[in-house]
């Protein structure tokens, strides 16, 4: 009765400390709570390197080579009983293919790396959970009361009511199932506070990697808490530490910070550098230590008290040098000179924050515990950069990627004068009879398609393999930490989901774990066999999704003359990686042209965390507009006479000519102009 009457005493005051929320039964069951869900997480870690083919399901229109005539029904390609031959040879495939060197080290390495991420997390929760007796914490907190505020608590931006939030709130359950606990039954107000404390937590480790949010979405989903008071808290905690950071300068340490960096982790290849003290918005420079007093009054919106948040913080509560470079002020940084260096092995390379520009970080306001990048996979116009990632919400912290602007500006002007073709128009009907899976097995394409090829084919391979390059240097900017020791969502259509492709392989090699949250790869122009998107998974911590559509004919026509034998992901499922979400988008995706257009759609169909319902209406509205255009240049071409194909071929390449001529010296001109 004491001990109950103690902590309500204290919850009245919102000083509150684990030892003081939780009894000492309710602390060992947090405990287990922590213990079970990465002895989960760490299963599924292992799943990926499982030779088991109980998950298995197999692709709805797999690619198989055969020797079929291409005047076959479209039932033939449908899907298949799987008999226990076919298990066999799956398996023993499988096993063949996780015995490799490669796939075995790439195993050793990810286990070894999460076994020291959970023990280090363990050991920070054996320290708050056994921390001072109660009285010498009431007495800490008592001190804190006393102190002087330092500053009144920063306006916190609410997250935008117009977004899925009741959905992904719901997803949150199906992705993330809820362990078994008894702090389920805690009242609400203390389990915010505990998940509160646990963000806090996790940040003292001095970084907010991929593997510690994950394990905060088990702990939300265990605790019965909706996603969005997760998510809102983490931008409370972003903004008061950045907000605590102004108080404070420390120029020697900054220097040292600076200096360490050069020559920290491993995975630091050629491209790491310093970026300077004043990165993250924060006025007079960075770090002396904060006081308790500037984080508990900061922060009391949190439900914690002063010394109780310093106190979970630990280093990062002392140095605002460290939460510097939480915020990527260390290492490289994602917008301004830093990024140039990156741009030296492809053309335009520069993280754009949707808030803000090049040159100027977000304010301190906009600023996240998470980062989500956007990539483009090509582009009609400098705008392409930007809008499709536009639905993205205020949860994370949103940049799009620009890279190779002539590249992708002629990969697009080339697709939009095809596509809009009298040969197309022709060619389409086609392959709509025979399915685009016949086409590509057989490699028997429409005589009038094939002629006007040229048109798209060189565009297509130069801004491939340009992407492929981005990739890698995606992957150098990441291990480099531009953006901090935060976790990277990468989202990405077509050779944008290509650049992310190369990106994760690359990461996989390097055996770079941690860094990425989720992935979401739409249409993607890349091989759908196991192998590489086991690779992939292996340093993705949280979603990884393959959205395809069987009705992008433009894909499949342009990757013709790739290794279709090893299937291509934007057109069907990955098989036999349990961990790829394979989602069917077809009845959306009528061509590879619609993707631009439809990416809040696909993000809000896979209720992805935190999308603008507004933008998606907007995408809609802006697609509606775009067809019924089309629709009447179609009707426009059908009374036209027949179009020679030669001379249509002419009259593409002169079309597609002007458009890029035409963009590249808009760019020129605002280079100039910026410049």
């Amino acid at each position: 009765m004491d001990q109950t009457k103690e902590k309500d005493d204290l919850s009245k005051g919102r000083e509150e400390d684990l030892s003081i929320i939780l009894t000492t039964e309710e602390q060992a069951e947090l405990t287990l709570l922590i213990a079970n869900i990465t002895e989960l997480m760490r299963k599924q870690v292992l799943e990926n390197f499982d030779t088991s083919v109980s998950s298995w399901k197999p692709g709805q229109q797999a690619l198989h080579i055969t020797d079929e005539t291409p005047n076959v029904k479209k039932d033939e390609f449908k899907k298949e009983k799987v008999g226990e031959e076919d298990i066999r040879n799956l398996r023993e495939a499988r096993e063949k293919e996780l015995s490799t060197p490669n796939m075995q080290e790439l195993k050793k390495e990810a286990i070894e790396f999460f076994d020291k991420w959970r023990e280090s997390v363990v050991l920070r929760l054996g320290e708050v959970v056994n921390k001072s007796p109660k009285k010498e914490i009431i007495g800490k907190v008592g001190e804190a009361l006393k102190m002087p505020p330092i500053s009144e608590p920063p306006a916190i931006t609410r997250i935008d009511a117009n977004t899925n939030i009741e959905e992904a709130d719901a997803a949150l359950v199906g992705v993330y199932p809820p362990t078994s606990t008894a702090l389920y039954s805690l009242s609400k107000d203390r389990r915010i506070t505990l998940l509160n404390a646990l963000i806090l937590l996790l940040l003292s480790l001095e970084h907010y990697i991929a593997h510690s949010r994950i394990l905060l979405l088990h702990i939300s989903s265990s605790l019965h808490l909706p996603l969005h008071i997760l998510a809102e808290h983490e931008v409370k905690v972003a903004q008061g530490l950045l907000q605590a950071a102004k108080h404070m300068s420390g120029k020697d340490e900054t220097q040292k910070r600076s200096d360490e960096n050069k020559f920290s982790r491993g995975w630091k290849v050629g491209l790491a550098g310093v970026a300077g003290a004043a990165v993250i918005g924060v006025t007079g420079g960075l770090a002396a230590p904060l006081v308790a007093g500037a984080i508990g009054t900061i922060m009391g919106g949190l439900g914690l008290g002063a010394t109780t948040a310093a106190g979970l913080l630990g280093a990062l509560a002392e140095s605002s040098v460290i939460v510097g470079s939480l915020f990527g002020a260390y290492g490289g940084r994602m917008t301004g000179k830093m990024m140039d260096q990156y741009a030296k092995d492809v053309e335009d390379f520069a993280f754009l924050p949707l808030k803000g520009s090049k040159h100027h970080e977000p304010k301190p306001e906009d600023r996240r515990l998470r980062v989500t990048i956007g990539i483009s996979g090509w582009i009609t116009q400098k705008e392409d950069i930007i809008i499709p990632w536009r639905a993205l919400g205020q949860q994370s912290e949103v940049f799009a990627l620009r890279w190779e602007l002539e590249a992708l500006n002629k990969l697009g002007a080339s697709m939009e004068s095809v596509v809009k073709s009298a040969a197309w128009a022709v060619a389409k009907k086609e392959i709509i009879s025979r399915t685009i899976f016949a086409s590509l097995m057989t490699a028997l394409w429409p005589i009038g398609l094939l002629k006007i090829s040229k048109i798209v084919d060189n565009p297509f391979s130069v801004a491939k393999n340009r992407a492929d390059k981005v990739g890698l240097v995606l992957a150098d900017a990441l291990i480099n930490k531009a953006q901090g020791e935060r976790p990277v969502t990468l989202i990405g259509y077509s050779l944008g989901a290509r650049v992310i492709y190369s990106c994760l392989m690359s990461l996989a090699e390097r055996k770079a774990f941690g860094l990425i949250e989720s992935v979401v790869m739409i249409g993607t122009p890349a091989p759908s066999d196991a192998a590489p998107w086991r690779a992939m998974r292996s340093v993705v911590s949280g979603r990884l999704i393959n959205i395809y559509s069987e009705n992008d004919y433009i894909l499949g026509f342009l990757y013709r003359t790739s290794s279709i034998q090893y299937g291509v992901a934007g057109l069907q499922e990955v098989e036999g990686i349990k961990g790829v979400e394979n989602i069917n988008v077809s009845d959306m995706v009528s061509g590879h042209l619609r993707l631009q257009y439809l990416v809040g759609s696909i993000l809000n169909r896979i209720v992805f965390e935190n999308i603008d319902i507004a933008e998606v209406q907007r995408e809609e509205e802006t697609l509606a507009l775009l067809e019924e255009e089309e629709e009447k240049e179609k009707e426009q071409k059908e009374k036209e006479k027949e179009t020679n194909p030669d001379e249509e071929v002419k009259k593409i390449e002169k079309e597609v000519k002007q458009k890029t001529d035409q963009t590249i010296m808009q760019n020129a001109a605002e280079k100039l102009h910026l410049g």
